[in-house]
């Protein structure tokens, strides 16, 4: 699963070390619960756990692909319930991530701030909080959508939290590559909330949010290598050199673009999206041999701007989906 913002910066509220717990942290160190807290920040404390920034890049998948199952546009009530339990079942699985993860979060810059690394909820209310997420996303799905998306948003939220979260992630530095799964599965339960069934379409829309995946997130692995490294994340930035980085990247970046130009033929696409998909490519492309050009050239850290291919992957996929669901209101 990847994120579309970051926070920069040692946070001003970091605990001095050697120096006494505050009285909120002491207390959850302790096992106690948290002081009370007032309702509206309590609420901001639980929907931060959901990664509402996170949920975004989902959405921004999920619809798109609605319109092509539709060949235009879907039914506005499928739409709403596909996105509400659609947005319960990530923020579920997000939030059981926060549980799975809260020590690591704690000793990383970029994640320091979450509810849980801050003692704003204890982690047995969040893990109640996720899995209750979990069964209402699912029910909802099998309830007013179809099995066949209520199936794959279960699968989601398991394979995000068993497979990527307690499997993957603190073993491998192919961590993303195949947790990155969970990430792609929106794109089909998108297509099956429509048609109650899947296709080669979504799938080569999966393949494409799939291979997007690695160098999104290892370019914001790039700007963090030092986090990553604290927290003994195996990050591949944090196991290998930068031109390997780089250079694995790259070729992931080509494989992508590949798949998004097979949807053309596959799903029949029109002009706009074939355009969109070729000059998106050259630009996606063109950044990624500017970094291995750096690399090469003997830059290193920051003075590589990783952030910048980062920034770019996000604009090139959700303009990229967006011709997705544009497309067949013209064709």
């Amino acid at each position: 699963m990847t994120v579309l913002s970051n926070k920069r910066g040692v946070e001003l509220d970091e605990q001095v070390p050697g120096a006494p717990a505050a009285p909120l942290e002491a207390a959850a160190e302790a096992g106690a619960a948290p002081a009370e807290r007032s309702l509206g920040a309590s609420v901001r404390a639980y929907v931060a756990l959901t990664k509402p920034r996170v949920i975004e890049l989902l959405l921004i998948t999920t619809i798109p692909v609605m319109f092509l199952a539709e060949g235009g546009a879907p039914p506005l009530p499928v739409v709403l319930l596909t996105l509400a339990f659609g947005t319960m079942s990530a923020g579920a699985a997000n939030a059981i991530n926060c549980y799975i993860d809260r020590d690591i979060d704690a000793k990383m810059r970029r994640t320091r701030r979450r509810p849980l690394a801050r003692h704003q909820v204890t982690p047995a209310r969040a893990l109640i909080f996720g899995i209750t997420l979990a069964a209402l996303s699912t029910a909802g799905f099998l309830v007013a959508v179809n099995p066949l998306a209520a199936a794959g948003s279960l699968f989601a939220i398991l394979f995000y939290v068993f497979v990527y979260s307690l499997l993957l992630k603190r073993r491998t530095s192919q961590n993303v590559v195949w947790g990155g799964i969970a990430g792609c599965m929106p794109v089909l339960i998108g297509w099956a909330a429509i048609t109650g069934e899947l296709a080669w379409t979504p799938l080569v829309l999966f393949g494409v949010v799939f291979l997007w995946t690695p160098p999104h997130t290892w370019t914001l692995a790039m700007r963090y290598r030092e986090d990553y490294a604290v927290a003994k994340v195996p990050m591949l930035p944090v196991v290998a050199t930068e031109r390997r980085v780089v250079t694995e990247s790259l070729v992931y970046t080509y494989a992508t673009v590949a798949c998004s130009l097979l949807l053309w033929p596959v799903a029949g696409m029109g002009p706009v999206y074939g355009a969109v998909a070729v000059v998106l490519g050259l630009v996606f492309l063109a950044e990624g041999h500017r970094l291995l050009r750096a690399v090469r050239a003997g830059v290193t850290g920051v003075h590589l701007r990783p952030m910048r291919f980062f920034h770019l992957s996000n604009v090139y996929l959700a303009l990229l989906f967006t011709a997705v669901a544009v497309d067949p209101l013209l064709h």
